[in-house]
């Protein structure tokens, strides 16, 4: 039980590093920087989104998991 406490920790604190990314990523995007810095800031926008995304279906697998454990332990 231990380990899966740790594990959606560990999850919660990608998800919470990913979606931080992500925001000062579009930040970014809204000063004007030139073309060139905002395709490479798209990108690292689209990358940002897919942490957040994988990150989520961690937490969510990992949660059901734990729920999972709860109710038949």
């Amino acid at each position: 039980m231990e380990l899966l406490t740790l594990e959606l920790a560990r999850a919660r604190q990608r998800l919470n590093r990913a979606e931080l990314a992500l925001e000062r990523a579009n930040a970014m995007l809204d000063e004007d920087c030139g073309v060139g810095i905002n395709l490479r800031l798209c990108d690292r926008i689209r990358s940002a989104q897919q942490r957040v995304g994988e990150a989520k279906a961690r937490l969510v697998k990992l949660d059901r998991a734990s729920t999972d454990s709860v109710h038949s332990g």
